[in-house]
């Protein structure tokens, strides 16, 4: 065999800077599973258990609004979207997840984990539906929390991406109170529905997971909470205490 000098020899490796090795071995690709919380329970998205329910908690004319950020339109009846959650649900990445109200099992919401890269260990939590049922409450806060937990603890990602339309101000403020550290805006970066979006990034690293886990599962905690439910403590108060 003739050696390639290119790559052997004190010319290699370069003596520019190239970064760090990083240990490990690829990540496990994102399987169908199901994520019990105390409040949620996220599990593989099935349009026969799931589509009535939300299709009910994500449409009507003062809903509207739910879909201003997502790729479809609202859908004018339960067929079509049935219809079309049942492709939506076949794929694997997109791998796409229901939420369940622990209470009584109604879907209450969806999310993805999507663009799933195992060698570079990177995958980005997206497609992201609260119905009013799950808004501003702490189900929501334990969806985002048991994906991401499952994202670095059991499947070895090590960066955990966030992306959303630079002009979703509720989408940046819900990455930046989860934890994930703004990177920049993409401009020109897709055409949605027939208009321009800017694409604001967001990430959580592995090495980010630990303290914001912390922060988290504190403010999740049930004696973070009075009697009527009100939080007693905010998560982004909890993360900057640690």
């Amino acid at each position: 065999m003739i050696e390639n000098p290119a790559l052997s020899g004190p010319a290699w490796p370069p003596a520019s800077p190239i970064g760090p090795k990083v240990a490990g071995v690829a990540a496990r690709r994102p399987e169908p599973v199901a994520l019990d919380g105390r409040h949620v329970r996220v599990v593989p998205f099935a349009p026969e258990r799931h589509a009535a329910d939300l299709f009910a908690g994500s449409h009507g004319p003062e809903k509207a609004a739910l879909w201003a950020y997502l790729t479809p339109e609202p859908f004018a009846n339960l067929e079509a979207f049935t219809e079309y959650y049942a492709r939506a649900a076949a794929a694997s990445d997109p791998l796409l997840f229901a939420i369940e109200d622990r209470r009584d099992g109604r879907a209450v919401g969806h999310a993805s984990y999507m663009r799933i890269e195992p060698g570079h260990r990177v995958m980005e939590v997206g497609n992201i539906l609260f119905t009013p049922q799950l808004q501003h409450r702490p189900g929501g806060t334990e969806a985002m929390y048991l994906m991401a937990r499952h994202a670095f603890e059991t499947l070895g990602f090590r960066r955990y991406e966030w992306k959303c339309n630079a002009l979703n101000t509720p989408s940046r403020r819900a990455a930046e109170r989860l934890g994930f550290t703004f990177e920049g805006i993409f401009r020109q970066h897709m055409i949605v529905k027939g208009r321009n979006r800017d694409t604001a990034w967001y990430a959580l690293l592995d090495g980010d997971w630990p303290r914001a886990r912390a922060a988290l599962e504190a403010w999740l905690a049930p004696e973070n909470f009075d009697a009527d439910g009100r939080q007693r403590r905010r998560l982004e108060d909890l993360r900057a205490a640690l």
